[in-house]
This record gives C-alpha cells, sequence and structure tokens, in this order.
C-alpha cells in the first residue's frame, strides 16, 4: 500500500501490523484503535487523522507529518 491515496478512510480497528504505508496520504483517516505495531510510516502525512487508541508500537514514524492528529502519544510525536 505504499504510497496509497487513504484520504478521510475509515481504518476503525483494521489490522495494519507491519504494512508498508510509506509515504501513504492518511490525511483526516479514523485510525482509531487499529493494529499499527512495526507499520511503516515513514514521510507518510497523518495531518488530521484519529490514532486514538492506535497501537503504534515499534512503527517507523520518521518524517510523517503529523500536525492536528488526534491521539499521538508524546513519545512518538517527539520522534
Amino acid at each position: 500500500m505504499s504510497r496509497a491515496d487513504l484520504r478521510d478512510a475509515n481504518l476503525v480497528l483494521a489490522d495494519l501490523s507491519s504494512t508498508d504505508l510509506c509515504g501513504t496520504d492518511l490525511r483526516g483517516a479514523d485510525l482509531h484503535s487499529s493494529d499499527l505495531r512495526g507499520a511503516d510510516l515513514s514521510g507518510s502525512d497523518l495531518r488530521q487523522a484519529d490514532l486514538t487508541g492506535a497501537d503504534l508500537t515499534g512503527a517507523n514514524m520518521n518524517g510523517a507529518l503529523l500536525a492536528g492528529a488526534k491521539g499521538v502519544p508524546p513519545e512518538v510525536r517527539d520522534r
């Protein structure tokens, strides 16, 4: 799914563990309680996305755009 256009997608409870989402447009996507463990979100656009309750353990967030994203844990935002 690398570089896919998933703007405003409903991905609530989605299992995206270990998925290559590098450079994906996830602006406004609802990722509430989704499983993103080990996912590659490097360079992804997550502006205005809802990550509340999402499991981001081991996810690569290098260069991800997070402005206005909800539910981003401090340890992710500070990477």
